[in-house]
């Protein structure tokens, strides 16, 4: 009685919200559609559309789940039109999880460096040369080394730090990884010999590190041959500006290091560049909660399964987490570092073998820990569907 007189005093009358079984109009559903949420959603009684879809030869109960063109077809018959958002694939949820994570232990890591270079311009003995700096004269004719990847401490004035090397077997590595997105690399070391120049292949390198986007320290090797003159070091610090890479002689910007391998020269100026360079770019990484990283190559190894080499990237990855990489998922059985022993854990910048894939993916490929296997196998098997 008091509101219809209040009413009668506002002068205005009772309405009644309509559902949208009488006035038509939009819904936004996502999928999956059961036949009880379009109920709730548009207002449309269940045993009403229970009853349409029975005419139409679908037999289906309140908590099964509609087909999405079954839905929308369905639903114009009272005047409604669905807007139906895709269910996230379980890739993309994983995804989405990695790129808004929360930092549990942020702190300072080491540099990742990738060396490139025309092939026989020293590349492979300059690494020789870099890991044998840091390894123990006994040990270092017997290093058989687990993974495509190393790391080296570098002592800069009193502090000692770890640089992370990349030994790619070749461009197509590399290439690769750059057109699968994967960003691996802090720092390109590009290898020019001083006795030869600029090479197409130089030039290769130098366009992988720019789309990259990573700054370039030259090292001009095999300083020690009689063909590197001091004209034919200048017309190669020409070359290079050719290709905006103004050598610091130059007064540009670009570190360029005299280096010979053979003779053991400028490989410490070198390490101490690269630790100069990571300083300037302050990286930063989680130490703490789920990791992830990415696949540097990956194979079968006889009676080990599938193993993938990879870089640890953000996070600590540990023995017995399920992880999906690409189109392989499983179990970490074991975890071995460059030296071929077998850790527990690990964090980023850190380079490992990981054992217990299913399948063997593809460089470039991301690593990610999930909470399941189920997850993890959901994960891999869309992968290998779209594949």
């Amino acid at each position: 009685q008091a509101r219809r007189d209040s009413q009668k005093r506002d002068g205005k009358p009772t309405v009644r919200a309509k559902t949208l079984k009488q006035t038509g109009g939009k819904v936004v559903i996502s999928e999956p559609i059961s036949v009880k949420e379009l109920s709730s959603s548009t207002g449309i009684k269940a045993n009403e559309i229970l009853r349409k879809l029975d005419l139409s030869g679908v037999v289906l109960t309140v908590n099964d789940n509609i087909e999405t063109s079954q839905a929308m077809e369905l639903m114009m018959e009272w005047g409604i039109e669905l807007e139906v958002t895709e269910q996230q694939s379980a890739e993309a949820t994983i995804v989405e999880s990695f790129t808004s994570r929360e930092m549990v232990n942020e702190q300072s890591r080491s540099p990742v460096v990738t060396i490139l270079g025309h092939v026989d311009h020293g590349k492979t003995s300059l690494l020789d040369k870099i890991r044998k700096a840091n390894v123990a004269d006994g040990e270092a004719g017997g290093i058989t080394q687990a993974t495509s990847a190393f790391c080296v401490p570098v002592k800069a004035g009193e502090t000692e730090r770890v640089v992370t090397f990349i030994d790619t077997p070749g461009h197509e590595a590399f290439t690769e990884m750059r057109s699968r997105g994967a960003k691996v690399t802090d720092i390109v070391v590009l290898v020019v010999a001083a006795d030869d120049g600029v090479m197409p292949q130089t030039i290769e390198s130098i366009n992988h590190a720019k789309s990259a986007g990573v700054p370039i320290v030259v090292a001009l090797n095999k300083i020690d041959k009689e063909q590197a003159t001091d004209d034919n070091i200048q017309r190669i610090l020409g070359q290079l500006a050719e290709h905006d890479l103004n050598s610091v002689d130059w007064g540009g910007t670009t570190e360029v290091i005299r280096t010979s391998a053979i003779k053991e020269i400028g490989i410490q100026d070198l390490l101490d560049i690269l630790d100069y360079q990571a300083e300037l770019l302050e990286l930063k990484a989680d130490f703490g909660g789920a990791a992830e990283g990415s696949v540097i190559e990956a194979h079968i190894a006889e009676g080990r399964g599938p193993v993938a080499n990879i870089l640890v990237q953000q996070g600590k990855l540990k023995k017995g987490d399920f992880i999906v990489a690409g189109k392989g998922y499983g179990r970490i059985r074991a975890l071995i570092d460059e030296n071929g022993k077998q850790v527990n854990e690990a964090g980023p910048s850190t380079p490992l073998a990981i054992l217990g894939l299913n399948a063997v993916p593809e460089a470039g490929d991301k690593i990610y820990v999930v909470k399941s296997l189920k997850e993890a196998e959901s994960s891999a098997k869309e992968r290998t569907q779209q594949a």
